[in-house]
């Protein structure tokens, strides 16, 4: 039953009946139910600065990959829409240290009268150490979720990387994305 039909009927029940909230598990099995109707999907513009055209196409990529849904350029025929932010930012890491000793010590004595005295010392040490790294840096990140007809969100996930071992941070967190609905959707076809 979906969580809009429960508040309905919550709503035209006769009042001397306590109704429960449904609890979360509840919900999430309202929301995997949903996912398991859904056939063919339509991935909506992605807000964000502009690497969100590229970061749309890239999940496109990875979910016709992970072959969950067939995937359609038309938003009519769609059983469900995703729809989300995504950003991929370029940025410079700086670190920089500093180590420094330094030790001095000095002595003298001066005498003047008739015969002239002095005794003198010193004693020096040093040693600076300076070190600065700046390092490129690349952070994918994309909010996204599924809604329904209705428009009701079915599912949603957060994805953010730093980059893979083999592909950037934005292949990366699309294939993240890709793997969690896969995952979600094997779960929402063991439900009964």
């Amino acid at each position: 039953m979906s969580r809009y039909i429960w508040i309905a009927l919550c709503l035209i029940a006769p009042s001397g009946i306590a109704q429960e909230p449904p609890t979360s598990a509840a919900l999430e099995e309202s929301g995997l139910r949903e996912l398991r109707n859904v056939r063919r999907v339509y991935v909506d513009r992605l807000t964000g600065g502009e690497t969100a055209a590229q970061m749309r196409d890239i999940l496109i990529n990875s979910l016709e990959t992970a072959r969950i849904f067939v995937l359609t350029e038309n938003q009519e025929r769609a059983d469900a829409i995703l729809r989300g932010a995504a950003e991929d930012l370029v940025f410079t890491e700086t670190h920089s240290s500093s180590d420094s000793l330094n030790a001095h010590a000095n002595f003298g004595t001066s005498r003047s009268s008739s015969t002239s005295r002095g005794q003198y010392g010193g004693f020096g040490m040093g040693q600076s150490e300076d070190e600065r790294s700046a390092e490129r840096r690349h952070e994918a990140i994309a909010a996204v979720r599924l809604v329904n007809k209705d428009g009701d969100v079915i599912w949603a996930t957060t994805q953010e990387s730093l980059g893979a071992k083999f592909r950037g941070s934005s292949a990366d967190v699309a294939d993240k994305i890709a793997a969690q609905l896969k995952e979600d959707f094997e779960k929402a076809r063991k439900l009964r």
